[in-house]
């Protein structure tokens, strides 16, 4: 099977001229299709031809599954190996968690996650890691980030979650709810709970629990970045005094500004590079004036001008009173204004 370069440009024309629905979809595919590449792996055709086919609406997300599932039985029986087979099999997986309204905000919805994510493609799939390892880094010279030790991975990953549980975002700027964010990210990375497939279920983790904020994550920032996302990562958890390096979330801090808002950062992985002399690159982030609540309701008011305040509040998780009181603090601020009344007016960023 020959691997589908194009994939994202066949894609993308979904999210250009298909309905609400057809582009919705587009984007989660985008995504987990894009997650592949930390760790080097690309869809087949055959992928991208059922994802069209869910994505026009032929078949629903759990036939494609069927579909990858039996299409790679009958390779399999065979004996044709293939290098597509787990980013097939991992992509349609993401693709249907990502469609699901449910999240559990948990320790073991992570482990969970993996689990789906990898079932039948990892024997260790939704286990806890029970030995301790390294993992050579390029953007590191071959140096390796230190990860928890495997005794205290379920202590660390569930202090991680409850600290972040009672973590309050009121008031704070977009910036300093994009480091926080950040930081709560690079920590459960680090931990590293599993023996393969840490990034792309942090990923998704982290996806899940940034809709929850009333953000819609299926874009191209993860679709052509991960591989980005993976170094900052890295970048984040590393330190060596010898060398005078010292842990650094702004690479990561840049990967939410441009996923969360209509920042627009360069993510090039040579940045990234210990070796790499950074100067404009290394530039402060500029402070944004939101707040992560109101960064949503910006990103939702682009989409749809005319949307009611009761559909935000939906979207955003939050009550109809919340909502209109944060929005009428938005408008006291000059953010936003309402044109032509309540009943057929529409909302302007100003």
């Amino acid at each position: 099977m020959d691997k589908d370069e194009n994939w994202n440009i066949e894609l993308s024309e979904y999210i250009k001229q298909g309905e609400l629905k057809s582009s919705e979809k587009a984007k989660t595919w985008e995504t987990a299709i894009g997650l592949q590449d930390v760790d080097g792996l690309k869809p087949s055709k055959y992928l991208i031809e059922t994802a069209k086919e869910h994505i026009e609406g032929n078949i629903n997300i759990d036939e494609a599954k069927k579909r990858i599932d039996e299409y790679y039985k009958i390779e399999n029986n065979r004996k044709i190996e293939s290098d597509n087979e787990e980013a097939d099999k991992v992509s349609v997986r993401i693709a249907e968690i990502l469609s699901e309204n449910s999240f559990n905000f948990n320790v073991f919805e992570l482990i969970n996650i993996h689990s789906r994510l990898f079932k039948g493609i990892y024997k260790e799939a939704g286990k806890i890691r029970d030995y301790n390892f390294t993992k050579k880094e390029w953007i590191l010279n071959d140096d390796t980030v230190i990860y928890s030790s495997f005794e205290t991975i379920k202590d660390a990953l569930e202090y991680d979650i409850e600290q972040e549980k009672n973590f309050s975002y009121k008031d704070l700027s977009l910036e300093q709810s994009i480091k926080h964010i950040s930081s709560f990210t690079s920590n459960i990375w680090q931990v590293h709970p599993f023996c393969e497939g840490n990034t792309r279920t942090t990923a998704v983790f982290i996806i899940k629990y940034l809709r929850t904020f009333g953000f819609s994550i299926n874009d191209d920032v993860f679709a052509e970045n991960s591989w980005y996302f993976r170094n900052a990562l890295v970048r984040a958890n590393y330190k060596n005094f010898e060398k005078n390096i010292f842990e650094d979330t702004s690479y990561l801090e840049k990967f939410f500004f441009n996923l969360l808002s209509d920042a627009d950062y360069e993510l090039k992985n040579r940045y990234t590079h210990i070796d790499y002399k950074q100067e404009e690159n290394n530039k402060n982030l500029n402070d944004k004036k939101y707040t992560l609540e109101e960064q949503a309701i910006i990103n939702i008011i682009k989409n749809n001008n005319s949307i009611k305040q009761e559909e935000i509040a939906k979207l955003i998780n939050k009550s109809l009173r919340t909502v209109k009181s944060i929005m009428k603090e938005m408008q006291e601020k000059g953010f936003i204004k309402r044109n032509n009344g309540k009943k057929t007016g529409k909302w302007t960023i100003i």
